[in-house]
């Protein structure tokens, strides 16, 4: 039971966050559908681990899903079991629009790419109220020549894009809105409103759709009984599901409701007679092919559509309004439809209002409110139990007679079934670890309460590796993403200890302590390969960042890694943060803060230890930067000299520890004390210690004084790091200066390249050689916000370099967050730099108010590439404009 906080009692909507922490009650029912379940890895049962080929989207309308269901706009129960979404056809289609298209990884020159046009608009936290946006074209939509013109297209080419075709030109299509509002927990309000946006009469049909994920097809015993779905007349479906009690759905003036099962279609994708007279792909085979007899004419079944057929003069708009609820006795469910629904978005206003008090711009205002509502809507239930995978289910539609390539065979303990924040829903519909972290920061502002939740369950025994390593992603668990998971942590108990009025939650920072232990301790034994304190750790999430794929093994050759490095020495730094704040609650934590504050200096001297003196440290006295280190089979030990993101990440390596703190935890203190005095080589590593900073601060840094000047002269340097957009992620210094190094007779090189990737490196669909990434740097800004709260106004920079005006670091940091806030923001002419590639998303009336959010952005222009619904971490913009507005209002 939650204490009713003061700070929760503004609105309706926090009072609904309060009444409980988890995903039941008020987020009982959310977007919890994928936009993409074909394609993925759970979904694969082939051979070769081929995902994409194996089932591809062809499949998807006749297939039956094993391990989660998707859909556009759609909404489900917490664990999937209650489906519904919508789907269309514009009597024009081969097949209905039932699912977002998009190219494979192979199809696409830059890997996987969604082809459609939608928009996340709003959304509580709960999910009382949201709203989206999908553009569906008039005339036949593009499948074919999305297809061939992206084939055709190389690594060097721009990806082909759903407005090349032309298809959207002259507003040639239907704005649908699809709108949700809860009058209560189990009351689900569902309104659509189609716009026929084009100047010519044009006919569409909309299906709103509810089904059952196929739980009893496969075998088991506890899911043996079937749910049922059953119509009275053409206003009411009522439902039964051995989990839940009874609930309708109600539909107002349907043409016609549709039934069917949520079965394989056999006949169609394994050649075989189908098991069921209704399957999956019923609707299409009704509507599209005049099939009347695919259709359950006893109004019974798994899966049914309400059928509203319209006629739309050009400018014309059509309403659609349903109702889902628990209460299955409603007399008039739409008698006070449009004033529920009112009330629903005004609750959602007041909640915003309330979040985005300190905020002036309008502008900054909608950017922000979209970025929480892409947050809220990239929300997926994920089920992946690995063990049964593995092995098969009792009952399939198919032979299955095992893998030769099993992927994630070590992660058979393993049982994923909940509520995951995603990278992007359609591109990347599987949880990634580190992405995930990022998430937490910004969902923390909203909601804490999820926040730490998605902290906890990827540490979770039934997530966790057993000897300590965190799942990366469903592609490959066992790959090594940066250790993020502490940092994250730290951020949002602050986070939500200032919205508890300054109450920290000791219990949540205790219990992710305890498994970021055996994480670190993973760390310490996997990739500190020679125990001295320098990392491995392979790609580490910057995909093609080195001069060749640090996931290889290289013959005879070691990789020490100036990432891995740092992000160990941040690992550290935010244990014994963590530590110290536990202490004051438990003091014998401040053993473990000991141990983290030792462990810390022997990982700063190691990184920070002369080349030329024989040591291993990583640190070019040469050019005042990190690299990756390479030690050959002679004896050599050769610097990587790339100036990219791994050289900056140790500058990320710092902590601010105040005076007051240190008198309330005597123990560490005398350790502390101790060590500086007996280890006066460890000592010096800290040499600032004994020089409190501003307010009575002590500082823990890998960087400072002179080799800190060196890094930021680069940092801020606009023909090097900073971008008009923010930091680039490779210096543009590689642009004419190629970095080039010879492996095995063959010259490999890096050059800066802005925007998409030209090579296939992990997949080809993502670049880190120049671009801007939003989650580095939103570290970054963090780190010089540290290094601001220890030197306060005394340590001048000058920023940009070369420019001639000298400022602060705490002013140079908001001066990057507002580059990357200039990213959506229309400049002088009314172009935002993020979607600049095409005149439609500014000048068209019905395109100019409405944000993507992309993976990354073109390190020159500001472009958005890679995934275009990536709020995941670029979500981190809204954490952006709260904290420029916050020190306008200090100011």
């Amino acid at each position: 039971m939650c204490v009713l906080l003061d700070y929760m009692k503004d609105t309706l909507e926090k009072q609904r966050l309060n009444d409980r922490p988890d995903n039941r009650g008020w987020k009982k029912w959310g977007p919890y559908l994928s936009e993409r379940q074909w394609g993925t890895v759970r979904e694969d049962y082939s051979v070769y681990g081929d995902s994409w080929e194996y089932f591809s989207h062809d499949h998807a309308r006749s297939r039956a899903y094993r391990w989660g269901e998707d859909g556009i706009g759609g909404i489900s129960d917490n664990k999937q079991h209650i489906c519904f979404s919508f789907s269309f056809w514009n009597y024009n289609d081969p097949i209905l629009k039932e699912r977002l298209f998009g190219l494979t990884g192979k199809e696409g020159n830059h890997g996987e790419d969604v082809k459609e046009l939608y928009y996340y608009l709003d959304s509580t936290p709960t999910h009382s109220y949201m709203k989206m946006l999908y553009k569906y074209p008039i005339l036949e939509y593009p499948y074919e020549e999305l297809l061939a013109q992206s084939r055709a297209r190389t690594k060097h080419d721009q990806e082909f894009e759903i407005l090349d075709t032309g298809i959207f030109d002259d507003e040639n299509y239907f704005d649908i809105y699809i709108e949700y509002a809860k009058a209560d927990q189990n009351d689900i309000l569902i309104k659509l409103t189609a716009y026929n946006r084009s100047g010519k009469k044009a006919k569409l049909a909309i299906l709103p759709t509810l089904w059952f994920r196929n739980t009893w097809s496969w075998g088991y015993k506890d899911y043996s009984q079937k749910p049922m779905l059953t119509g009275i007349a053409k206003k009411q479906v009522e439902v039964s599901h051995p989990l839940f009690s009874k609930y309708k759905l109600y539909l107002e003036d349907a043409d016609d409701v549709l039934y069917t099962e949520n079965e394989t279609d056999m006949k169609r994708i394994f050649g075989k007679p189908n098991k069921s007279l209704h399957v999956k792909d019923a609707f299409d085979q009704y509507l599209i092919h005049d099939n009347k007899k695919a259709v359950n004419k006893n109004n019974i079944g798994t899966k049914m559509a309400g059928l509203y057929e319209k006629n739309l003069e050009a400018g014309e708009s059509v309403e659609i309004r349903l109702r889902f609820s628990e209460q299955t006795d409603i007399k008039e469910p739409f008698q006070e439809f449009d004033t529920l629904f009112e009330a629903a978005q005004k609750n959602a206003d007041e909640f915003y209002a309330v979040v985005q008090e300190d905020i002036k711009s309008e502008e900054q205002k909608r950017i922000q409110r979209q970025a929480f509502a892409g947050m809220m809507w990239n929300k997926q239930f994920y089920y992946y139990n690995i063990n049964q995978w593995a092995n098969g289910d009792p009952k399939m539609p198919f032979k299955f007679s095992g893998r030769n390539f099993e992927r994630n065979s070590t992660w058979k303990h393993a049982y994923m079934h909940n509520i995951l924040s995603m990278p992007d829903k359609w591109e990347y519909p599987w949880f990634a670890a580190w992405d995930l972290a990022f998430h937490t920061v910004t969902l923390a502002k909203i909601d804490a309460d999820f926040a730490k939740r998605q902290l906890a369950v990827v540490l979770r025994e039934y997530y966790m590796h057993p000897n300590g390593q965190i799942p990366a992603y469903e592609w490959n668990f066992s790959d090594v993403n940066p250790p993020v998971h502490a940092w994250a942590t730290w951020k949002v108990y602050e986070i939500d200890k200032e919205q508890r009025g300054g109450k920290g939650d000791f219990a949540f920072l205790e219990r992710i302590f305890h498994k970021l232990l055996l994480n670190f301790t993973w760390w310490v034994n996997q990739k500190d390969e020679d125990g001295n304190n320098i990392f491995g750790g392979g790609f580490l999430g910057l995909d093609n960042i080195g001069v060749f794929d640090r996931n290889a093994q290289i013959p005879n050759m070691k990789l020490r890694q100036a990432d891995a490095t740092g992000w160990m020495a941040i690992f550290t730094l935010n244990m014994l943060r963590i530590s110290l704040e536990i202490s004051l609650d438990r003091p014998v934590y401040q053993d473990m803060a000991s141990k983290f504050f030792e462990h810390f200096l022997h990982i700063a001297a190691a990184i920070n230890n002369n080349m030329e003196q024989g040591m291993l440290g990583l640190w070019d006295e040469e050019d005042q930067f990190y690299y990756d280190k390479l030690h050959t089979p002679d004896g050599r030990t050769v610097f990587l000299k790339i100036k990219s993101l791994v050289g900056l990440i140790p500058l990320c390596a710092v902590e601010v520890i105040h005076e007051d703190l240190l008198e309330k935890l005597p123990e560490f203190k005398k350790r502390l004390e101790w060590v500086l005095k007996n280890r006066p080589d460890l000592a010096s590593l800290i040499s600032r210690w004994h020089e409190p900073g501003k307010g009575e601060t002590h500082l823990l840094s890998l960087l400072r004084g002179h080799r800190m000047k060196m890094v930021l002269k680069r940092l801020f340097n606009e023909d090097e790091f900073l971008s008009d957009y923010g930091i680039r992620s490779l210096s543009k210094f590689h642009e004419a200066n190629p970095f080039i190094f010879n492996l095995n007779g063959e010259d490999l090189s890096v050059r800066y390249t802005p925007a998409e990737s030209d090579l296939s490196i992990m997949g080809g669909n993502s670049n880190w050689r120049g671009p801007i990434w939003f989650p580095l740097n939103y570290l970054i800004i963090d780190a010089l916000h540290k290094f601001s709260q220890y030197y306060g106004d005394d340590y001048e920079v000058e920023y940009p370099t070369g420019s001639g005006e000298i400022t602060t670091i705490s002013k140079s940091a908001y001066a990057i967050s507002e580059r990357l806030i200039k990213i959506f923001e229309r400049n002088a002419e009314g172009k935002r730099a993020s979607l600049s590639g095409y005149e439609t998303y500014d000048k068209e009336e019905f395109f100019k108010d409405h944000y993507l959010f992309h993976e990354y952005f073109n390190g020159d222009t500001g472009e958005g590439c890679g995934a275009a619904h990536q709020t995941g971490w670029t979500g981190l913009v809204a954490d952006l404009i709260e904290e420029v507005n916050s020190k306008h209002k200090r100011s």
